[in-house]
């Protein structure tokens, strides 16, 4: 395998060409970690997360969160950096994101975007618009208030009404966001999808974007193997350690996948059983919400993960080699 040795971007400098981005994308449990670190390797790349939930400290085990042996000294940014009791949106992964891009060109290293989160990628990737919109905290408390009294699904049963597209991508545990979604109704009169469609849809990058895919039976059976193993590795008690930090109500990572079902047994509302099944179902519902947001961006070279891995990687290899020949510098 012929490697890069280091990135040219003089003339990414000099305005004559865009800022090369390679991204790794596709559902939960579809194999990403394991192949984004054999492509790093050999592309000399630095890896962003692109997972909103692997911001938080404390949050490893129900996030599949890479570790430093599995890194195998790649770098990896955006994992780890703030509490759990502080929410993190996604015009924060944009700004962070496109200076950590920056930083790693500095470093003549490739900036690789790896992760499953639609909004959090697309919007970094097309430079969405987030402060033009505007924000009206009396109307998000009282969305908040609705929600504690009514509970997540009849709130999120608002948002399906006024915009059907936006519910189905968003699950009814993800306040914050199905909130965000009726706030933005609320102050434009146009749905969030719409203000979506109306993004430029221009990179300010050349994107090279690898989608992986694979049969549906097979994602919700590694799907539960994967969960099965979170179980053994003690995500119960990672859940309970959450938790003695005294969360305020709607607190943003105890509405993630994992963490809310195992909050919900905690606190008595369903046995165990209950818990991990509900678990499974909502991720393979999850997964499902990730593949249609992904099919919506025409850009995406799916990979067919059912296939030989080292086929994969050498197919991947080629995809990149095709895109990004002209910036690299050989070894």
């Amino acid at each position: 395998m012929i490697r890069a040795s280091k990135w040219n971007y003089s003339e990414v400098n000099s305005g004559v060409r865009k800022q090369p981005l390679l991204v790794l994308l596709g559902p939960t449990a579809v194999g990403k970690t394991k192949l984004s670190i054999e492509l790093a390797k050999v592309w000399n790349a630095e890896i962003i997360s692109g997972d909103s939930m692997q911001v938080y400290r404390g949050m490893d085990i129900g996030t599949a969160k890479i570790n430093a042996t599995e890194m195998e000294n790649i770098p990896h940014h955006l994992i780890d950096i703030c509490d759990p009791q502080v929410a993190y949106s996604a015009a924060e992964f944009q700004a962070d994101a496109k200076q950590l891009i920056q930083e790693i060109s500095d470093r003549s290293q490739l900036p690789f975007i790896v992760g499953g989160t639609g909004l959090y990628i697309e919007s970094l990737l097309y430079e969405y618009r987030f402060a033009s919109i505007g924000e009206d905290e009396q109307f998000r408390v009282m969305q908040e208030n609705y929600a504690a009294t009514n509970g997540n699904t009849a709130l999120h049963a608002k948002l399906a009404i006024i915009d059907e597209e936006a519910a189905e991508r968003l699950h009814p545990n993800d306040t914050r966001r199905v909130i965000r979604a009726l706030e933005v109704y609320h102050l434009t009169g146009q749905t969030f999808s719409e203000q979506q469609k109306n993004q430029l849809k221009q990179s300010p990058y050349e994107l090279c974007i690898i989608g992986l895919s694979v049969n549906r039976a097979l994602l919700y059976e590694r799907i539960e193997q994967r969960i099965d193993q979170m179980m053994e590795e003690g995500l119960l008690e990672e859940v309970k350690a959450l938790l003695a930090l005294d969360p305020p109500p709607h607190n943003v990572p105890l509405q993630a996948l994992g963490y809310k079902e195992m909050a919900m047994h905690l606190r008595g509302e369903l046995t165990l059983e209950e818990a991990v099944q509900l678990l499974k179902r909502d991720t393979r519902r999850f997964a499902k919400r990730q593949l249609s947001w992904f099919r919506h961006m025409s850009e995406i070279q799916w990979i067919d993960m059912e296939q030989n891995f080292n086929n994969n990687l050498q197919a991947i290899h080629g995809i990149i080699a095709g895109k990004f020949d002209y910036y690299r510098e050989y070894k």
